[in-house]
């Protein structure tokens, strides 16, 4: 005689944090990207764009490099606001809130204090670098909450039509 042995169900929390965090990855390149636009573009010192800044964080001034770790940054971030945040940004009005209050966040913690400390500059200190990187950071929030919602609407109604 044979029996049956059923594992016990994983939780929804769980189970749902690989995927918020994986749609965070594509949510975080996607603000990553508009934000990269944003500081390619943007010069508050006189030539030099804040994407090379950012190389300087390996010792670079080399535009690409900045790209590099610009993007590996962003990445970071959105597996991290996926997996923190994702169950609550599933709607674009809380996700695009979420990602704007999470953008401020970074440029407080990365822009306003670890880079600058990184670099031997002034922590915490408003000025024009400061003030434009702020604006990027809202555009990567904006665009990764977007982007982030978008996805899991995208996914849900996917879900939705398979189990039809």
């Amino acid at each position: 005689m044979a029996t049956t042995v059923q594992a016990p169900p994983k939780t929804a929390k769980t189970a749902a944090i690989p995927v918020h965090a994986v749609r965070g990855a594509a949510a975080g390149l996607v603000g990553g990207i508009g934000m990269g636009i944003w500081m390619s573009v943007s010069r508050p010192m006189t030539d030099t764009a804040m994407i090379t800044m950012v190389a300087g964080l390996l010792g670079s001034t080399n535009a690409f490099a900045g790209w590099l770790i610009h993007l590996a940054i962003a990445l970071f971030a959105g597996v991290t606001f996926g997996a923190l945040l994702g169950p609550f940004a599933q709607r674009i009005a809380p996700a695009v809130v979420l990602g704007l209050a999470y953008g401020a966040v970074w440029w407080t913690v990365g822009a306003l204090w670890i880079m600058p400390a990184n670099m031997g500059m002034s922590v915490f200190e408003w000025n024009d670098v400061t003030s434009s990187s702020l604006g990027a950071h809202l555009v990567f929030g904006l665009l990764a909450g977007g982007t982030f919602a978008c996805i899991a609407r995208a996914m849900g109604k996917r879900t939705d039509q398979a189990r039809v």
